[in-house]
């Protein structure tokens, strides 16, 4: 089960992040990274983040613990800054939060010679899996806290979910080999990826995929168009016109988008992992 924990104080904004992050404190006294639902990937962004971190989560990988969490609106109105204050009021309701680790050290590529081999192994593995683009030397989100690696930041995961539509079949992307796991950041320590597969492979059930994707709001797979993008020709995934969105077709519903997920992510993991083909062939070239 997820927690879910509400917003008593805005600390500071984390401006380094594209989507402005934020730690806020909550009312069970921790400290907290929010990622808005308001801001410019929209709930998509947020989908990845906590199927992702929960997939490597239930792989035993260190990823810090992942909360829903209520934002008040006056938190919103109450904002100085009027681009805050609009991310803010356009997230208020439930969002997501991963645990602060306060004082962590940004990871150096130079520490990395020092990591168990078959951690590095298991982490390509793991982002070759969820499709993450972002484990790379210019933007690795690893964290060292407590003289431990830390993995951050998913919400660009499961990048093929941008593209679906309701007509699109998800099985058709599940093959894909994600050629950039050829720029990951701790492929060149990677001890034995095949081992890793072995292991990683046999966690991940469909009945544990299945309870990953079902803590998935409903708000957040039935309202899925980013800010700003209303009316333009594009729609976001898995919507239709207005006109079939008015109709409400069976595959615009909750459920059905929450079966694409589990289709995919089930389908991904079947024998050959063409993923990790493509990890042992990037890792034999280094």
């Amino acid at each position: 089960m997820i927690r879910t924990v509400h917003t008593t104080r805005y600390v500071t904004p984390l401006r380094e992040g594209g989507s402005l992050p934020a730690i806020v404190e909550a009312d069970d006294d921790g400290l907290y990274v929010v990622k808005f639902r308001g801001a410019g990937q929209g709930p998509k962004a947020l989908i990845a983040e906590l199927v992702a971190g929960e997939i490597g989560r239930a792989l035993g990988l260190p990823v810090p613990e992942i909360v829903f969490i209520e934002l008040d609106p006056e938190f919103g109105r109450a904002e100085p800054d009027p681009e805050l204050s609009a991310l803010l009021s356009a997230s208020a309701g439930l969002n997501l939060a991963l645990d602060y680790l306060p004082g962590s050290l940004a990871f150096q590529p130079l520490a990395a010679a020092s990591l168990d081999p078959g951690l590095a192994a298991a982490v390509v593995w793991f982002d070759a899996f969820v499709s993450n683009v972002d484990r790379t030397p210019k933007n690795p989100n690893l964290l060292f806290w407590h003289r431990r690696l830390w993995l951050i930041d998913h919400g660009a995961a499961l990048y093929v979910h941008h593209a679906w539509t309701d007509t699109t079949d998800p099985l058709a992307d599940a093959p894909d080999r994600f050629p950039l796991i050829k720029s990951h950041v701790l492929l060149p320590f990677a001890g034995d990826i095949a081992a890793a597969d072995a292991a990683l492979s046999a966690r991940l059930t469909p009945e544990r995929i299945a309870a990953i994707v079902a803590a998935i709001p409903d708000g957040w797979l039935v309202d899925q168009e980013p800010p700003g993008r209303h009316g333009g020709e594009r729609r976001s995934a898995f919507s239709s016109s207005p006109a079939e969105e008015r109709e409400a077709p069976p595959a615009a519903t909750a459920e059905a988008r929450r079966a694409a997920y589990v289709a995919y992510l089930t389908r991904r993991l079947a024998p050959p992992r063409g993923f990790v083909e493509e990890a042992l062939d990037a890792r034999a070239q280094r």
